[in-house]
């Protein structure tokens, strides 16, 4: 009865682990990112500096990086500084609000209406979806990835969110 005991144990304990290595998705702290982000991104014809203590993203199991950064846009128009937050990096297509996102290099950020826009580096218009606010939320930060109870991920900015998964 003992070594029955002692093998559910173990099997017990063996199973959350290889959940773990299977899924092996790793939410990345700003300094994880600081390590893979640049100091300055070009974006519509102008260089400026990343934000890096307000950046985050995902490491997926596979290899591949959805990674976000907050930009310093104070040289660029009002027009281009109200869509354009965050430097947004995606390694793979992702589904942003359940639209589907190539891989590339975008500028994105939340605008008026609860709207997130994703645009190319060229300033254009790549993607938008319908942002929620999270009023629950205990700590607010600039920027941050959390875990999305469907399984997904949700891209932060303050308290306002849009899903993303692969």
């Amino acid at each position: 009865m003992r070594k029955f005991a002692f093998a559910a144990l173990l099997l017990s304990l063996a199973v959350p682990v290889a959940l773990t290595a299977q899924t092996g998705d790793k939410i990345l702290k700003p300094a994880d990112t600081q390590k893979l982000l640049p100091a300055s991104v070009f974006y519509d014809g102008q260089a400026a500096p990343t934000q890096l203590r307000n950046s985050s993203g995902v490491k997926f199991a596979d290899g591949h990086y959805v990674l976000a950064t907050l930009v310093d846009t104070s040289g660029y128009s009002t027009g281009v500084a109200s869509k354009y937050q965050a430097y947004f990096i995606v390694e793979e297509p992702v589904k942003i609000g359940g639209q589907t996102l190539a891989a590339g290099v975008y500028g994105a950020g939340f605008i008026a209406g609860n709207k997130f826009v994703v645009t190319d580096i060229g300033g254009h218009d790549a993607l938008t979806v319908t942002s929620t606010n999270d009023a629950a939320i205990k700590r607010p930060m600039p920027l941050q990835v959390m875990a999305d109870a469907a399984g997904g991920y949700r891209l932060y900015a303050g308290r306002n969110y849009v899903t993303f998964s692969k």
